[in-house]
């Protein structure tokens, strides 16, 4: 792990999250950090450039303020819609004189690795060795320094459409800045937030945000199974605002402030008050009234995303799952999730100090992978990128040296703030009934 300074920077549906960390002796600091609503994404994808990089400069702007510096390189993750995984292998016979392994050795056998069919609409995202082999002895993790005259990689390739990662890059630039590292965000957020026996055991991890929810299946250290479903807090603020004929901004206010996911946990006795369209006064809404109708959300979610895992065999991980994501900050969630998908739910909450929110998951995990790469992780952007970038920061001090923007790369064919949760009130007979009116309403909705 380099010292220095690393900036990330998570471009969501309804914010952009950018952090500046500095890393000395391996300990990391956020010494800034800026926020921007969002403007021109929809369901996680960009659907309007110049306004998400006018979002981007204000998030980029309120990060440099608070750190004190001038950011000009960020490092990005890259959603996993229609993420391509597949093996890859390579092989090169070593051509130095006394034939000892070296750099450009390892960058060779990746580059050949990614010598395949290409098709046009995808893009080289990543590749993840998960051996090298010297003259037959495999399960080798770095093989610089070693005598041999053959020297092989055998790998996973990470691919994604080329129009989105196009979108992301063109509009960080237009925001003034360069591309440092482009990282995947299910993978690099499972290396972070999960153990290694959670990794090498079987884990799934949902990332919940505002407009999709991605659920990534992790075994031997391995994606077996990634699906993004365009469905997120989003769509709760809708319902509310469909429910209780209020604006999208009352309502996103609603549940931030009152919203609770379970309503075995909301009570009957607590009320807020909202205005209506086509009501001369407010109405008092009651805490349960409002937690029925987003575990009706969360609930259609979570049974769709249970079906999923049960249809591709993954639902048994020992590891449970852990819930990550802005929208996985909402009271409650957790137990209903574990009460749905009938397995050990845990919520993954960041520990670093003023950003102990399940929103900034991603966007630190970003700047931890990228800040604590080895060398051969380094070597291996080099390969993929196909430039020659040094082990160092991707961002530092006006001095120091600027790290390469972006390229493009070939393509590849692809197989495919939450309140205090109220106490239940257990007395309460009439509940079922209204749960059941409002279960009633949304069936019908979302039929």
């Amino acid at each position: 792990m380099a010292n220095g300074l690393y900036t990330g920077i998570d471009v969501g549906t309804s914010t952009i999250k950018v952090i500046v960390a500095e890393y000395v002796s391996g300990e990391m600091n956020i010494i800034g950090n800026g926020n921007a609503e969002s403007e021109g994404l929809k369901n996680g994808i960009i659907v309007d450039i110049e306004k998400t990089a006018m979002s981007i400069r204000k998030a980029v702007d309120a990060a440099q303020e608070k750190a004190g510096i001038i950011i000009d390189t960020v490092n990005v993750s890259i959603p996993a819609n229609q993420l391509g995984i597949e093996p890859c292998q390579g092989m090169i016979q070593i051509q130095g004189a006394n034939k000892e392994i070296v750099d450009n050795d390892v960058v060779e056998v990746i580059s050949n690795a990614l010598m395949r069919g290409l098709v046009p609409e995808r893009e080289i995202i990543s590749v993840e060795p998960n051996e090298f082999i010297v003259d037959g002895f495999p399960e080798i993790s770095d093989p610089r320094g070693m005598l041999g005259v053959r020297l092989e990689m055998k790998g996973t390739l990470y691919t994604g459409p080329k129009t989105l990662i196009h979108n992301i890059i063109t509009s960080i630039e237009r925001a003034g800045l360069a591309v440092g590292n482009i990282v995947i965000a299910p993978l690099v957020t499972a290396k972070q937030v999960l153990s290694d026996q959670e990794r090498e055991f079987g884990t799934i991890t949902i990332d919940m945000g505002a407009g999709q929810t991605t659920v990534t299946a992790i075994h031997d250290n391995e994606i077996r199974y990634v699906n993004t479903r365009p469905e997120g807090g989003d769509y709760i603020t809708k319902d509310i605002s469909a429910v209780l004929n209020t604006d999208l901004k009352s309502a996103e206010a609603v549940k931030q402030n009152y919203g609770e996911a379970s309503t075995e946990r909301a009570s009957q006795d607590e009320f807020f008050v909202i205005d209506s369209v086509g009501k001369a006064e407010p109405e008092q809404v009651s805490e349960y009234y409002l937690s029925s109708i987003i575990e009706a959300r969360l609930s259609q979610i979570f049974e769709k995303i249970k079906g999923d895992l049960q249809t591709n065999r993954i639902q048994d991980y020992p590891g449970g799952i852990v819930l990550v994501g802005g929208t996985s900050a909402m009271p409650g969630i957790p137990e209903l999730a574990q009460q749905i998908f009938e397995m050990p739910v845990r919520l993954h909450v960041p520990s670093e100090l003023g950003l102990r929110n399940p929103a900034y998951n991603q966007v630190i995990s970003t700047v931890k992978y990228v800040s604590s790469r080895s060398d051969i992780e380094v070597l291996i952007t080099r390969a993929v990128l196909g430039d020659v970038p040094a082990p160092t920061p991707v961002y530092e001090q006006p001095a120091a040296i600027a790290q390469p923007a972006y390229v493009e790369q070939p393509q590849v064919a692809t197989l495919e703030s939450s309140q205090p949760a109220p106490l239940p009130d257990e007395d309460d007979e009439d509940r079922p009934g209204v749960v059941d009116r409002v279960r009633g309403l949304f069936t019908n909705m979302f039929d």
